[in-house]
């Protein structure tokens, strides 16, 4: 649990934020009826969100507590996938700066949580 405590600290922290907030703000409730219903996941699409929400939470309590750890990691990069092909990779690459809402933020956390799935992947092994 130790090894790359950093990382695990961060994203426990991303994954609660960014759920969390959903939760309080109704965003998530409008992620599901006015995106994920028009883009072929009706009737579903407001429990799909709130289950992708819930997953990001009980990732978040994986990695804090140790145990899951990979299962949920790799959920968690399914649904960061699914993410960039159905909603970010049309905007680019940026989130900020040089466009908004592109692939980076969520390259960068597949690549985090693949770093916890693998912690000691060496250069030399690759």
């Amino acid at each position: 649990m130790y090894n790359l405590i950093f990382l695990r600290i961060a994203l426990i922290l991303v994954m609660l934020t960014h759920s969390l907030s959903g939760m309080f703000d109704g965003s998530i409730n409008g992620f599901g009826t006015q995106y994920l219903d028009k883009v072929g996941f009706a009737p579903i699409g407001l429990p799909l969100a709130w289950f992708i929400k819930l997953s990001h939470i009980v990732c978040a309590l994986s990695l804090a507590l140790d145990k899951y750890t990979k299962i949920m990691s790799w959920i968690t990069i399914f649904i960061l996938v699914m993410g960039i092909f159905m909603v970010h990779l049309p905007n680019g690459w940026f989130v900020v700066g040089g466009g908004t809402n592109g692939i980076e933020y969520n390259v960068v956390l597949i690549l985090a949580f693949l770093t916890i799935i693998y912690p000691k992947i060496h250069i030399k092994n690759v």
